[in-house]
């Protein structure tokens, strides 16, 4: 099969779960002898290369030219006041277009190369898919990962989330990451005979616990100040409302009752920085939270949760949450959001043999308090509750079996 797949972050820039999923996705389709063309964002300068092979994946990066001062006549207010406003998004159209203009008028016109199907990751490259799709005819599919009524709890630009409906309406097929997901996407207007689920994965031989050097995560620990004996709570993620890192600072009175030498650490960046350390200082708990400002590497992320003895995730809106994977992957007990829509809901058992974890409300620290202190009763439950979660990567959320899914839905709107 030959497959385009246009995606907005992909390595090396990488922004969130969308880059990480893009990245293994894609390996995964080349290993399993498709062909994968990548059309992709180019960074701020242009430095990286406009066209290149890695991996045996072809990659093409437009290069951006700035038309912000162009658009203020022709775009909505919600967009002008959306995140970086204009910027970003004549950032977005620019690339949206170049990358289909290459497509079609080079790669398919005048080089002759054929494609099997289209890919279109989020409102952020489906512009592009769209319009492929009409240059062409090939086969559309869009995946999406979230929408922008969720990211935003229902506070965001009607136009991106116009753009989301015209690119559900127009695809032939629409895959996203949970069941949680297409119910969210039937209620905003999605047709539902085009909605096929396909969980994400995780890469169990990366994240293994036996391949962690202990030496390397007594280190981790004592860098946070963390006593042999403390109980390390772990965040990692981006710090923005939706992820519920505020509830969990709130939380940590509760888990101190019953747990005095508990240490929370919050790894990540974003624009509740600043809120953050505030709140920590208000509530006195300087002794108890750790901040790790920075977007770190895999390799740090994986000794995080090789240090941690819970890692928590209390989002109020997880279409997914590959965290959530990568902490069980690693025989990490996990405390998530199950309230809403929440993906990890379904790759967390909360109760039963198979037990890997706990769901808790994002909203009530109380309960987010409950959930942790249950997974440190004791090492004993800790260990039988990781042992569960890898066991269930192991045989539900590997990258090989996401992209064995996937690749059988391509294949159903190929012979459509």
């Amino acid at each position: 099969m030959k497959i385009v797949v246009l995606v907005y972050e992909y390595p090396p820039k990488i922004v969130g779960g969308l880059g990480t999923y893009a990245a293994e996705i894609t390996r995964k389709f080349v290993m399993m002898e498709h062909d994968v063309t990548v059309f992709t964002m180019n960074d701020d300068q242009g430095s990286l290369p406009t066209r290149e092979i890695w991996r045996g994946i072809e990659i093409h990066r437009p290069l951006h030219i700035d038309i912000s001062d162009s658009l203020p006549d022709v775009v909505a207010e919600d967009v002008k006041k959306w995140g970086r406003g204009i910027q970003l998004f004549s950032k977005i159209l620019v690339y949206n277009y170049l990358s289909a203009s290459k497509l079609v008028n080079e790669l398919i016109r005048k080089e002759n190369f054929k494609y099997d199907v289209v890919a279109a990751h989020d409102w952020l490259s489906v512009i592009a898919g769209v319009t492929v799709k009409k240059e062409t005819g090939l086969p559309l599919v869009f995946h999406v990962h979230s929408t922008e009524k969720g990211r935003t709890l229902g506070n965001g630009s009607e136009v991106i989330s116009n753009i989301e409906l015209r690119g559900a309406k127009l695809a032939d097929m629409v895959i996203t990451v949970s069941y949680a997901m297409k119910d969210e996407l039937i209620s905003l207007g999605f047709p539902p005979e085009k909605i096929h689920v396909c969980h994400n994965g995780v890469d169990p031989q990366k994240y293994n616990p036996d391949a962690v050097n202990q030496e390397d995560v007594k280190r981790l620990r004592e860098s946070y100040g963390i006593g042999e004996g403390d109980p390390m709570i772990l965040f990692i993620g981006r710090l923005v409302g939706v992820k519920g890192v505020d509830k969990l600072i709130m939380a940590m009175p509760y888990v101190l009752q019953q747990h005095p030498n508990a240490k929370l650490v919050i790894v990540g960046v974003g624009d509740m920085q600043e809120y953050l350390k505030n709140l920590v200082n208000a509530m006195g708990l300087n002794n108890s939270v750790r901040f790790n400002f920075n977007f770190v590497s895999e390799e740090e992320r994986i000794l995080h949760y090789a240090a941690c003895d819970v890692a928590v995730f209390p989002s109020l809106y997880e279409p997914f949450g590959i965290v959530a994977l990568e902490a069980m992957s690693m025989e990490r007990p996990v405390v998530v959001g199950a309230a809403g829509i929440s993906g990890m809901r379904e790759v967390v058992t909360c109760s039963g043999e198979e037990q890997c974890g706990y769901h808790v409300n994002p909203s009530n620290p109380a309960d987010i308090a409950w959930g942790i202190n249950n997974v440190l009763e004791s090492p004993e439950k800790r260990k039988w509750l990781g042992k569960n979660g890898r066991r269930r990567v192991l045989r539900e959320f590997t990258w090989e079996k996401a992209a064995e899914r996937t690749i059988a839905l391509y294949e159903q709107v190929i012979k459509r």
